[in-house]
């Protein structure tokens, strides 16, 4: 591949860079001498910038450091924009992954993304590297594009702090010309689509279909990747995630994007103390509260994507007046939409504050319950109602324990077969009749009957 073919396909980066990096090739591409000076000092580092290699924390912790632009291989491309070569970083997992030192991975990434060439290799790497050993990413700057559509392989995403910025899920190609231009070119080709555009004029529509299907297949992949990592559908990631918008810390946890804050050196302590913790692949999780992008998936409104446009729709908008939905209302009323999710956050924690008392309140009066009381408060979904019930199962429980257990302390009940019988119960006859028969049957004498029967003293 080379550089212009590089240049001109199909990026998953954010737009500034990848301007940033066109101008600079512009200039080589032209033949032009690079000012590496120049360039140094406005971009504020050195430019040689080689790949990183994994090291090992004394506990087995393998950290490879990743930064830059991402592209498949080192070269001028990583010598003048610095980056990431998919290739060498497959390599480095591959390594630690059969390095008997190695008890666990964190890839500490920072990266506004890159070309998408080699990048769906570069995740599925990841993703069967994750399954051999505790594997999770770490970013305390940017996991944007291509750089998520990698570290959404890993078993977790943390970030370190509120402002590190995440997502930017989408696709683009960008295509200079210049009218003005007094070059003459002349193809001659074989094959319709050999020659779709021109360097002096804007693409036509065939073109531009063309152009647009390459770019809905690779955002395609891109989505139905994230849904695979992540345990969720592609439709959740076009409606959560993936409308090309970054997300900043909480945010991007609320999305969906991230599974928590932590710092590197946290987070290689964590997974030193239990690699076994890191071991399971997390699934995303949505916040309750965080609404759905306004257009996500959504490509902009002059170059529809086909991802989710049915082609058989029939188009009636000219006729019917779209309904108000909660898209709609973000877009055309974005300051008061801001404003009732501020406040319908605010309620929403006030009153998860109220149901926590609540629920502790039940246990006044009633000690040995602060624990059962502890656990129904903190999970975020059991009523005071709830807790009372479950409160007055254990209290019986336990009382019902307490007489099983005091039960062997009572004294033997009477033998109401040893208990004298009645003597106002019988006539005199009958007493007597009775004490003759029993001394009859026992061989005793008459008084001793009468004795044995209780009917004398």
């Amino acid at each position: 591949m080379t550089l212009l073919d590089l240049i001109t396909s199909a990026w998953a980066i954010e737009p500034e860079k990848l301007r940033e990096i066109q101008a600079i090739y512009a200039t080589h591409l032209r033949g032009d001498k690079i000012d590496i000076a120049a360039l140094e000092a406005r971009m504020g580092r050195p430019l040689a910038h080689d790949q990183q290699e994994y090291s090992i924390t004394p506990g087995g912790i393998a950290v490879l450091p990743l930064s830059g632009v991402m592209a498949p291989k080192a070269n001028l491309f990583m010598r003048v924009s610095g980056g990431i070569s998919t290739q060498l970083a497959t390599e480095q997992l591959e390594s630690a992954a059969v390095d008997p030192r190695v008890r666990g991975i964190v890839m500490a990434m920072g990266t506004p993304g890159g070309n998408v060439i080699g990048v769906p290799e570069f995740a599925q790497a990841i993703h069967e590297i994750a399954a051999q050993k505790p594997l999770v990413v770490h970013t305390d700057d940017q996991l944007c594009s291509a750089g998520y559509w990698a570290g959404s392989a890993a078993n977790a995403i943390y970030i370190s702090g509120p402002v590190v910025t995440v997502g930017s899920i989408g696709v683009v190609i960008d295509r200079s010309y210049n009218p003005a231009s007094t070059v003459q070119q002349e193809h001659i080709t074989a094959g319709r689509y050999k020659r779709i555009s021109k360097a002096n004029e804007p693409l036509g529509d065939e073109a531009r279909a063309i152009v647009q299907a390459d770019v809905d297949y690779v955002y395609t992949l891109f989505v139905d990747d994230v849904a695979r990592y992540r345990g969720v559908t592609s439709e959740q990631v076009l409606e959560r995630m993936a409308d090309g918008r970054v997300f900043r810390g909480q945010q991007a946890i609320d999305a969906g994007l991230v599974d928590g804050v932590s710092t590197l050196d946290a987070l290689v302590e964590s997974m030193t103390t239990d690699p076994a913790k890191y071991s399971t692949r997390r699934k995303a999780v949505f916040a309750v509260a965080a609404l759905p992008s306004p257009s996500a998936g959504a490509a902009p409104k002059d170059k529809p994507s086909t991802r989710e446009k049915d082609p058989a729709m029939a188009d009636t908008s000219a006729a019917t007046p779209a309904p108000l939905t909660r898209a709609s209302f973000e877009q055309d009323h974005a300051p008061l939409f801001a404003q009732l999710r501020a406040e319908f956050s605010t309620l929403g924690a006030s009153q998860e504050r109220d149901r926590i008392q609540a629920v502790l309140a039940v246990g006044e009066g009633l000690p040995g319950h602060e624990e059962l009381l502890a656990g129904l408060a903190y999970d975020g979904k059991t009523t005071a109602a709830e807790a009372s019930l479950a409160v007055l199962s254990a209290e019986k429980r336990s009382r019902a324990a307490a007489i099983a257990a005091h039960s062997g302390d009572a004294p033997p009940a009477a033998n109401p077969s040893a208990a004298p019988p009645d003597k106002g119960a019988k006539t005199k006859a009958d007493q007597v009749a009775e004490a003759k028969a029993h001394a009859k049957a026992k061989g005793i004498d008459f008084i001793s009957a009468l004795k044995e029967l209780g009917y004398a003293e």
